[in-house]
């Protein structure tokens, strides 16, 4: 047993070393740092430093251009962007607690990840026939579905082009959003401020959807209510669109106001 305690000890040390360098590189001038200064600030030898370099450089958590200097990679940016998304399904979560209550229906929160709409939270409502189309951590192509077509559609054009010509094949599986359609789709969410899906993936389900925009008014999420399309005339989804832009304003205040106070913290 006391063999085996020290075999486990060894990846947790070379973990925290690497834990090391990474805050001292976050704590580091812009421009990056040497292989000396790190060793220095970190207290690890030069040896043991450079090893645990080469290897956060392999996996693209630390870069090192043409010149001596290491930085933090995009590779370690990105997990953080992933990390953000369970805190905006916190920070979101309250809002479809009040809509299922509301509508009764079901509640999606989605949001963008590459090129597909990955559902992030759900909530159901009261209402007996529940609209379970999605479970949390599903995904589907952006544009197929009313939170992920509410979240292309709020994308830049040339973005949004993008997105629908390279998913053609990633839609074979939705014979109802073609890239021509799809198209129509978008002009017609951005028309009207919301995405409607009136029965294209399950025939007699419909769902509504609007965008929430970050402090920079860029699309980051979707708020959607799914119901049977026998609830979702017209009187009532003005009403329930109401609701969505609702909570999606409130939304994007909480997201100011956390930008705020990250911006203050680091001054």
């Amino acid at each position: 047993m006391p063999a085996r305690a020290s075999n486990d000890a060894s990846p947790v040390k070379t973990i925290d070393r690497a834990a090391t360098i990474l805050r001292c590189l976050a704590q580091g001038p812009q421009e990056g740092s040497r292989l000396s200064d790190i060793a220095s600030r970190s207290g690890l030898g030069k040896t043991t430093t450079h090893r645990l370099l080469a290897a956060l450089v392999s996996v693209g958590f630390v870069d090192r251009g043409e010149s001596r200097f290491y930085r933090l990679g995009y590779a370690l940016f990105s997990l953080g962007a992933s990390a953000r998304r369970f805190d905006l399904a916190n920070l979101v979560r309250p809002s479809l607690l009040r809509l299922a209550a509301e509508t009764e229906d079901t509640i999606f929160l989605s949001i963008r990840d590459g090129d597909e709409a990955l559902c992030l939270d759900r909530c159901t409502g009261n209402f007996p026939i529940r609209t379970l189309t999605l479970n949390v951590g599903d995904r589907r192509p952006l544009g197929v579905g009313a939170g992920s077509l509410a979240i292309l559609a709020f994308l830049e054009e040339e973005e949004r082009e993008r997105v629908i010509a390279s998913n053609e094949a990633a839609r074979t599986n939705y014979p109802n959003f073609s890239s021509e359609k799809l198209k129509e789709l978008v002009a017609e969410t951005r028309r009207r401020g919301f995405a409607f899906n009136d029965g294209r993936i399950v025939s007699a389900m419909a769902a509504i959807a609007v965008p929430i925009l970050d402090p920079e008014g860029s699309v980051v999420a979707a708020l959607s209510i799914a119901a049977i399309r026998e609830r979702m005339q017209p009187d009532r989804i003005a009403r329930l669109v109401e609701s969505l832009q609702r909570e999606a304003e409130d939304v994007g205040v909480l997201l100011r106001t956390r930008e705020r106070s990250r911006r203050s913290k680091q001054v």
